[in-house]
C-alpha cells in the first residue's frame, strides 16, 4: 500500500515546477505526512481521554486540523468534494494562512522537548514547494488514505521513509549526508550494546539513522517495563543537526520508527566551545557518521583545541569531550585520517590513543557509501 502511494507522489511531484530533485520530494511528503500523523495522534489522544472520561484539547485549532482542511469527510466517510479546498485556494490557505500558523508554535510552546515546539520547528524550517494547488490536492487525497495507527502499520512505513532517504543518498548533490548504509548502522550498535538508561548522542544526526537502529535494538530487549518504554521514549536518544531538510527528516522518521517527541535540536554543534560542555552534559553512547570534506571558518575552529578546517576532524574532538568517563563511541571518519601526516590528523591520532581507549578500527570497503558515485572510503572508530 505505502510504496505504491510514494510512488504516485513522487509521480506528481515530478510534474509540478516547484519540485526538482529526491531531496524536494522527500521534503514535500515529510511536511504532509507528518501532518496526517499527527492527525492520527491527536485522534488516539482523543479516543483515549473519552474512555477515561476526562477532556480533551486538540493541539491544532479546528481550521488547521487534517479532517477541516486536508480531508473533510461526508456522514458515510468519503472525501467532501464539495468542502475540499483545490487550486489556488488550496494552495493560498497552505501559503498563507497554514504554514504561519504551524511555525508560529515555536513561539507558543511550553518547551523545546514538546511536540508543539517540534510543530513549530519544522515549519520554520520548510516551505511549501508545490506549485499547483491542484497536484497538492491529488497528494492529500493519496495521503489521506495512507492509514498508520497500528504498530505494524508504522513499521511498513518507517521502512518505505527509510528507503526514500535511501534514493537521496543515491541522487548525489550531497544527498549521502543523509544516508549510512542501515547494516554498518546496525552493527556499530551492536558492538556498542547501548542499555535501558544511557543517554544515546549523534551530534551530526543527519536522518537519524543511528538513533532509529539505536532505539529498534533497544526496544526488542526483553523483560522492557512500562517505565522503560517511556526512558526510552523522553531521555534516552539526543541530537543535533545544522541543515533543515536533515532536521525535519531526522524529527520525521525518528516519529514514525516510534518516538513521538524526539529531542532533536537544531542547531551547528560545532559552534559550541569545547570548554562549555559540562559533566551533566555528557553521554553514554555517542553513534554518529560526521560530514567530512567541509571547510568550517576559523571562528568555528577557535572553538577547538586542535585546530582544523575539517569538519569530521572537529566533530570528533566535539564526541571526545561529549563522553563520560567509560563511555562508549562509534563513530565513521574518512579512512585517510589513519594515514594523513598533517599537524592535525597527528595531533587527533595522538588523542585518541592517549586520552581514549581506542578498541577497534574498522576500515571498511570500497562502495560501503555510495554518495553521488564518490569513491569515499571509510574506517569505523
Amino acid at each position: 500500500m505505502f510504496e505504491q502511494a510514494f510512488k504516485n507522489i513522487d509521480d506528481i511531484l515530478h510534474k509540478d515546477a516547484g519540485s526538482s530533485s529526491e531531496l524536494d520530494y522527500t521534503e514535500q511528503t515529510s511536511w504532509l505526512l507528518f501532518l496526517k500523523y499527527l492527525d492520527a495522534l491527536e485522534q488516539d489522544r482523543a479516543m483515549e481521554a473519552e474512555l477515561e472520561g476526562r477532556p480533551y484539547t486538540f493541539i491544532l485549532e479546528d481550521a488547521f486540523r487534517w479532517e477541516h482542511w486536508a480531508a473533510p469527510k461526508t456522514a458515510d466517510g468519503r472525501m467532501d468534494h464539495h468542502k475540499a479546498m483545490s487550486g489556488d485556494d488550496l494552495r493560498d490557505f497552505v501559503n498563507i494562512r497554514l504554514f504561519p500558523y504551524l511555525s508560529g508554535f515555536k513561539r507558543r510552546a511550553t518547551g523545546s522537548n514538546t511536540i508543539e515546539y517540534k510543530i513549530g520547528e519544522i515549519f520554520s524550517e520548510i516551505k511549501n514547494k508545490i506549485q499547483s494547488g491542484y497536484n497538492l490536492r491529488e497528494i492529500v487525497e493519496i495521503i489521506d488514505g495512507l492509514r498508520f495507527r497500528s504498530q505494524t502499520e508504522k513499521h511498513e512505513l518507517s521502512h518505505l521513509y527509510e528507503a526514500k532517504i535511501k534514493n537521496m543518498g543515491n541522487a548525489g548533490r550531497n544527498g549521502g549526508e543523509y544516508y549510512t548504509p542501515r547494516p554498518l548502522i546496525r552493527a556499530i550498535v551492536q558492538v556498542l550494546a547501548p542499555k535501558v538508561g544511557e543517554k544515546i548522542y549523534d551530534g551530526a544526526v543527519g536522518s537519524a539513522g543511528f538513533l532509529c537502529e539505536a532505539f529498534d535494538y533497544l526496544k526488542a530487549q526483553p523483560g522492557l517495563t512500562t517505565g522503560d518504554m517511556q526512558t526510552l521514549q523522553e531521555r534516552t536518544f539526543y541530537g543535533k543537526e545544522k541543515k533543515s531538510l536533515a532536521y525535519v527528516i531526522a524529527i520525521m522518521n525518528m516519529i514514525l520508527h516510534g518516538i513521538d517527541a524526539p529531542n532533536i535540536v537544531h542547531t551547528n554543534t560545532l559552534a559550541e566551545n569545547l570548554m562549555d560542555i559540562q559533566p551533566k552534559d555528557r553521554v553514554d553512547v555517542v553513534l554518529a557518521n560526521p560530514p567530512f570534506g567541509g571547510k568550517e571558518r576559523k571562528e568555528v575552529q577557535q572553538n577547538f583545541p586542535i585546530k582544523t578546517g575539517e569538519t569530521a576532524f572537529l566533530f570528533l574532538q566535539h564526541f571526545i569531550r561529549m563522553l563520560k568517563a567509560g563511555g562508549r563511541a562509534g563513530v565513521v571518519i574518512k579512512n585517510t585520517f589513519l594515514s594523513n601526516t598533517d599537524n592535525a590528523s597527528v595531533s587527533l591520532r595522538k588523542l585518541l590513543l592517549e586520552d581514549c581507549n581506542l578498541h577497534t578500527v574498522l576500515d571498511l570497503p570500497g562502495g560501503t557509501f555510495s554518495r553521488g558515485g564518490s569513491k569515499n572510503r571509510g574506517a569505523v572508530l
